[in-house]
């Protein structure tokens, strides 16, 4: 009697496994076919957060969603899970191919791409790269504002050394009205003896409506001063 229970025993597991099998195939035999519900990607702007989910119906839930790595503008990517998130650091036209994959088996997929925008609400360019005059680091930044609300904008340009130690270089806080266009911030500090990288960081608060935007630059190398102040 117990080897005619341990058979029956692991005839109901094969049978238990058969069903689950076969219920995956016919659940993909019978779902609707695959397919990226998006016609549209929402307005990006330049150094505004998002959080963009995207949707898929058909095939077999859960979806698994991707992307060629260099399609999404700098700063935004794709999760598997289907969001576009981060925060896209520059204004421009891009083209984004999306890709969703199902759970049957085997797995389906469907791709779509979208042409998008982003707009330049907020802009922070280099007008002068930092550059080293003796025992100093000297240049100059431009911001506008190409969205329609005024900003209250602060903008500080620092010098990090090797141990991470930041001196200021510059710093401007004022009201930057909308539309403007290519306003220029002078920055320069003497320094001790160091490498440093700078960084120049655009914050505009946007009060009526809630919002910060925010821009950075950055310089790809360390700048040696060698001479002491």
């Amino acid at each position: 009697m117990i080897g005619v229970g341990i058979v029956l025993t692991q005839t109901v597991r094969i049978l238990a496994v058969t069903v689950l099998c076969l219920g995956g195939f016919l659940a993909a035999q019978t779902a609707q076919p695959l397919a990226i519900l998006d016609d549209n990607l929402p307005a990006l702007a330049a150094g505004v957060d998002i959080h963009i989910p995207l949707h898929a119906t058909g095939g077999v839930p859960p979806y698994l969603w991707s992307a060629p790595p260099n399609d999404p503008p700098e700063g935004v990517v794709l999760t598997p899970e289907g969001f576009l998130t981060g925060r896209p650091a520059k204004p421009g036209a891009f083209t984004l191919t999306i890709t969703v994959e199902d759970s049957g088996h085997p797995a389906h997929t469907i791709s779509k791409s979208f042409r998008a925008l982003v707009s330049a609400a907020l802009l922070l360019d280099w007008l002068r790269f930092p550059m080293i005059h003796g025992n100093r680091i000297d240049g100059a930044v431009q911001v506008s504002n190409g969205s329609k609300d005024d900003f209250d904008l602060t903008v500080i340009i620092v010098a990090v050394n090797a141990i991470g130690r930041a001196t200021a270089l510059g710093y401007q806080h004022f009201n930057l009205k909308a539309g403007a266009a290519n306003t220029q911030i002078p920055f320069g500090e003497t320094l001790p003896p160091g490498a440093y990288v700078v960084h120049a960081d655009a914050v505009a608060e946007i009060q009526a409506k809630n919002s910060i935007l925010r821009q950075r630059l950055q310089t790809p190398v360390a700048l040696p001063v060698t001479l002491g102040p």
